[in-house]
């Protein structure tokens, strides 16, 4: 009979509930800002190496040096995104769509030298022009943590389930 592999725990042992419950409550403080659209003060949620990455559908464990990303922005050209989305200029999203990100099963898998391991489900839904776009998936980030700092990303990772962007064909809001 062959043996099968233990189940991992649901929280390893070095991550504390109370640090899974901060780490909750800054991906909830995160939604809203994106959700009123607030894009600068989103943005300061990054570290100054911080990186935004959105990989395509077909290849949701991609490499980012060798496969096409549907976004792979470092802080400046994220900067440059947020700068554009709040402007007329952005077609897509002016006037801004209204959004509402929902997040689930948060987990933090590792908590070493301040640096966190974080997933999490999100449906993040787009409401314009009478048309409802959906888009759902696991989150994948890398948080750092100072001793008494806020948490910022290192990696800010939305991973799709869609097989492909239909009907949407796009992404122009944050995920």
């Amino acid at each position: 009979m062959a043996t099968q592999a233990p189940t991992p725990p649901i929280a390893p042992a070095n991550v504390p509930d109370s640090l899974v419950r901060s780490v909750e409550r800054y991906l909830y403080e995160e939604a809203e800002l994106l959700d009123t659209w607030r894009l600068h003060e989103w943005l300061e949620l990054f570290a100054a190496h911080g990186q935004y990455q959105v990989p395509s559908t077909d290849k949701p464990d991609g490499d980012p040096a060798r496969d096409l990303f549907l976004i792979q922005d470092d802080r400046f050209l994220l900067e440059q995104r947020v700068n554009s989305l709040l402007t007329r200029a952005a077609h897509a999203e002016y006037p801004h769509s209204r959004t509402r990100h929902l997040i689930t099963n948060v987990r933090v898998t590792d908590a070493t030298d301040g640096r966190l391991t974080v997933t999490a489900n999100f449906a993040v839904y787009r409401i314009r022009s009478g048309t409802v776009d959906t888009y759902v998936g696991q989150y994948r980030h890398i948080l750092l943590q100072d001793e008494d700092g806020p948490f910022r990303y290192e990696l800010r990772k939305s991973v799709l389930d869609l097989d492909a962007l239909h009907p949407h064909g796009k992404v122009s809001v944050i995920l």
